[in-house]
C-alpha cells in the first residue's frame, strides 16, 4: 500500500521500478518462429526539473524488472500487453512501461490490481484502456503528447496524476477523481484555472511553465498545501487567502509588478514559504521589506529564511513607507481639490460672461428704441452685471448649484502666488507671515475682473513689497486705459498677459503703451521677451504726444486733482519756472525739470473703474438734482420779486400823492409840526 505522505514525485516514480525489460512482442499472424525475443537493461533516469516534493514507498525503490509480452489484438492500433504469471506475483501491484515509444496506451489484461502506472517518455497522444484499473493509485503520464484529459472516470481510487510536459490546453474531466493528492500539470498549455474546485484532498499542484496570466478560481481547494505557479505569466493573483491550509506558494519568473496585484496573500494565515524571484516586483527597492511587513507569518522568502532583524527592519521601512504613502494621497488629494475647484470658478466665471453678454444684448436693443438720454444714462449703469438684479432662471440654479464647492483658491507654491476666482483677493487681508510675504514674487490672476483687481493692488503693494511680475488670464482687460492702474505699484520687472480672456492682447500696440505708460517701472519682459531700448524710443515715439495734449488740455485744478503729493510739488515747480528765463536754469535743472514733466504727462493718463465710475455718475445725479432744486428756487423766488415789482409799478402813482398830500398837511401849522418832532425825540430817548 502506497502510504499517504510523499517526498518525490518526480521521475523517481520510474526511477524506483527500474527494470530489466524482457519484452516479447508477438502477433496473432505470424509464427512462432517469427516472435521477435529482445531484452533491455536500463535504469531509468531521475527527472531533474520535476518540482513537486512526494516520495514512493520503499518497497518500490529498489530495482525490479518486468517481462512483458505485448501482442498485437484484432485492432492493430491497440497493442494487447501481457505478463507470465511469476511477474504478476513479483510485481503484483506496478508496471513501468516508459520510453518504450508508445503512441497509444495498450491493453492491459488481467491486471485490475495494480496500483501504480508509469507510461513516462513515450509518445502516447490521448489516455485510454486503462479504466479497468479502478484500483491504480498512482498514473504517470509524464514526457508525451497528451492534449486532452480523459479516460479518467472510472479511476476513482487514483490519488497521483501526474500529467507534465505534455500539450494539455484545459484542466477538465477530473470530476470523479475526488480522492487526488497531486496532480502534476506542469510544462503544458493550460490558460486558465478551472475545473478543479471539487478536488476537496487535493495537497500539491503543480501548474509551472503553462500560459497563466492570472490565479483565482481556487476555492473549494481546502487541503491545498502546495501550489507552484513558477514560469507563467501571471500578473496579479486572487482567491489565495481562501486556502486554509497552503504553506508553500512558488510564483517566481512571472509577471508580478506590484504588491497590489497579489494583497490576497497578506491575508493568509497559513502561509509560510513563497518565491517571487524572477519578477519586477523583486527589482524594487521597496519588495523585501513590503512583503514582510505584509505577510507577518512567513518564514521563508525565495528561498531563503527570514531573520528576526529583517523583520525589525521591514517594519521600520515599512513605516517610513506608510508615511510617504500618506503624505502622496495627502498631495493628491489636495491637487484633485484644486483641480476641481479651478474647474468651478471656471464654470463661475464662463456662467458671469454669459450673463453679461445677455446683458449687453438686451440693453441694445433696449437702446436702439429710445433716444432719451436719461434712458441713456440708465443703460449705462445697467450694462455693469453687479449693478443689476435680475437674472435668468436658468443661470441662477446654475450659479446655485456651484455655491456648494469652493468658489476661489489662494495658492503659494514657491515663489508666486496665484489667486483664482474674486473671493481669492479677500486673501489680502490676512496677516501673512513676513517669510511667506517676503518670498513671493510672482503674482497671478485667474478668472477675476480686471477692475476688481484695480481696488486690491494698494494692499498687494504693501503685503507683497518684493512682487516684481504680474499675471493675467480671464481677467477682462479689454482697452489700453486699464493699463493706467498698474501705475500705482511699486516696482513691476515683468509683466505677462495671457490671450485667454484679456482680449487686449489683439491690439498691434499694447506692448508699447505699458512700457511708455509704465516707463518708470523700467520692465525687463513682457509676455516672457526682453524689452529693448528700441521697444522703449517707438513707446515714446507713439504715446508721448498723446500723454502731453492729455496734460495739456486739463484744467489746473483738475491736473493737481488727480497727481499725489509729490507729483503737486513737481508741477508747482514747473509753473514757478515756467516764466524764469532760459539762461537762469542751468542745464541740470532743465534735464531734471523734463523728467518731472514726463512723468506728470503720464500721470495724467489714468483710470477709472466702473464702481468708481458708478459712485462719480451717483455723485454727478445728486449734484444735477441739487442744482436744479436751487435754480427753481431762486427762479420762484425772483417771480415772486418781479410780480411785486409789477404791483408796486402800479400803485406808486397814488401813493406819491397821497405821501405828498400828508407832508404838506403836516407841515402846514409849522409851530405844531415842530412840537410833533421835539416830542417824538423826547419819546425815543
Amino acid at each position: 500500500m502506497i502510504p499517504g505522505k510523499y517526498r518525490s514525485v518526480s521521475g523517481r516514480a520510474a526511477s524506483n521500478v527500474n527494470c530489466g525489460l524482457h519484452l516479447v512482442i508477438q502477433t496473432s499472424s505470424l509464427p512462432e518462429k517469427n516472435k521477435v525475443e529482445f531484452k533491455l537493461n536500463k535504469e531509468t533516469p531521475s527527472f531533474p526539473g520535476r518540482l513537486l516534493q512526494h516520495d514512493l514507498e520503499r518497497n518500490y525503490s529498489s530495482r525490479q524488472g518486468d517481462h512483458i509480452n505485448l501482442v498485437s489484438s484484432s485492432m492493430p492500433s491497440f497493442p494487447i500487453l501481457q505478463r507470465s504469471s511469476e511477474e504478476k506475483i513479483l510485481y503484483s501491484d506496478r508496471l513501468t512501461l516508459e520510453r518504450q515509444k508508445l503512441t497509444v496506451c495498450p491493453i492491459i489484461d488481467g491486471e485490475e490490481h495494480l496500483r501504480l502506472l508509469n507510461f513516462q517518455h513515450n509518445f502516447i497522444t490521448r489516455i485510454q484502456n486503462i479504466s479497468n484499473l479502478q484500483r491504480l493509485i498512482f498514473l504517470d503520464l509524464y514526457d508525451n503528447q497528451i492534449e486532452e484529459i480523459s479516460g479518467l472516470s472510472t479511476l476513482r481510487s487514483l490519488r497521483v496524476l501526474l500529467l507534465g510536459k505534455n500539450r494539455i490546453k484545459k484542466i477538465s474531466n477530473l470530476e470523479n477523481l475526488k480522492s487526488l493528492d497531486v496532480l502534476d500539470l506542469h510544462g503544458n498549455q493550460i490558460t486558465k484555472i478551472e475545473n478543479v474546485n471539487h478536488l476537496c484532498d487535493l495537497r500539491v499542484l503543480n501548474l509551472a511553465r503553462n500560459l497563466l496570466s492570472h490565479v483565482d478560481n481556487l476555492n473549494g481547494l481546502d487541503s491545498l498545501t502546495e501550489l507552484n505557479l513558477r514560469h507563467n505569466q501571471i500578473t496579479f493573483v486572487r482567491d489565495v487567502d481562501n486556502l486554509p491550509c497552503l504553506q508553500r506558494l512558488f510564483l517566481s519568473f512571472n509577471n508580478i509588478s506590484t504588491f497590489e496585484s497579489v494583497c490576497c496573500l497578506a491575508d493568509s494565515t497559513s502561509l509560510s514559504d513563497i518565491t517571487f524571484d524572477g519578477n519586477p516586483i523583486a527589482q524594487e527597492s521597496w519588495y523585501k521589506h513590503t512583503i514582510l511587513q505584509n505577510m507577518m507569518q512567513l518564514r521563508q522568502l525565495d528561498m531563503k529564511r527570514i531573520t528576526e532583524e529583517e523583520r525589525r527592519m521591514a517594519s521600520v521601512v515599512a513605516k517610513k513607507e506608510e508615511e510617504k504613502k500618506r503624505e502622496s494621497h495627502k498631495q493628491s488629494l489636495l491637487k484633485e481639490k484644486k483641480r476641481l475647484t479651478i474647474n468651478n470658478v471656471a464654470r463661475k466665471w464662463d456662467l458671469q460672461q454669459h450673463r453679461i453678454t445677455n446683458i449687453a444684448t438686451n440693453q441694445d436693443r433696449k437702446d436702439s428704441d429710445s433716444q432719451d438720454h436719461c434712458q441713456n444714462d440708465e443703460s449705462t449703469i445697467s450694462a455693469f452685471p453687479e449693478e443689476t438684479g435680475s437674472l435668468d432662471s436658468g443661470l441662477t440654479s446654475a450659479l446655485q448649484g456651484l455655491s456648494v464647492t469652493d468658489t476661489h483658491l489662494v495658492e503659494v507654491e514657491g515663489d508666486t502666488l496665484s489667486l483664482y476666482g474674486s473671493g481669492a483677493l479677500e486673501c489680502l487681508d490676512r496677516n501673512w507671515s513676513v517669510q511667506t510675504a517676503g518670498m513671493v514674487t510672482t503674482v497671478s490672476f485667474t478668472f477675476i475682473e480686471f477692475d476688481e483687481i484695480v481696488q486690491v493692488l494698494p494692499k498687494l503693494k504693501i503685503k507683497f513689497p518684493n512682487s516684481l511680475h504680474l499675471k493675467f488670464k480671464e481677467t477682462n482687460l479689454v482697452m489700453l486705459q486699464q493699463f493706467n492702474a498698474l501705475a500705482q505699484l511699486r516696482r513691476v520687472d515683468q509683466l505677462t498677459i495671457d490671450p485667454q480672456g484679456n482680449p487686449v492682447v489683439n491690439f498691434t500696440l499694447w506692448k508699447y503703451y505699458v512700457l511708455f505708460r509704465l516707463s518708470h517701472f523700467n520692465m525687463q519682459k513682457i509676455n516672457g521677451t526682453e524689452v529693448t531700448q528700441n521697444d522703449m524710443i517707438m513707446a515714446e515715439r507713439l504715446f508721448g504726444i498723446l500723454a502731453h495734449v492729455a496734460s495739456s488740455e486739463l484744467p489746473q485744478y483738475h491736473l493737481i486733482s488727480i497727481l499725489g503729493d509729490a507729483r503737486k510739488k513737481q508741477f508747482r515747480y514747473l509753473l514757478e519756472t515756467k516764466g524764469k528765463k532760459p539762461g537762469i536754469v542751468n542745464e541740470e535743472n532743465n534735464d531734471s525739470k523734463r523728467l518731472v514733466g514726463e512723468n506728470t504727462n503720464r500721470a495724467t493718463l489714468n483710470y477709472t473703474t466702473r464702481d468708481f465710475y458708478n459712485e462719480k455718475l451717483e455723485e454727478i445725479k445728486e449734484k444735477k438734482k441739487f442744482c436744479k432744486m436751487y435754480i427753481e428756487d431762486l427762479v420762484k423766488e425772483a417771480t415772486e420779486i418781479n410780480m411785486k415789482n409789477e404791483a408796486l409799478q402800479k400803485l406808486w402813482p397814488q401813493m406819491f400823492i397821497e405821501l405828498v398830500r400828508d407832508a404838506v398837511m403836516e407841515i402846514r401849522n409849522k409851530n405844531s409840526y415842530m412840537k410833533l418832532c421835539l416830542q417824538q425825540i423826547t419819546d425815543q430817548k
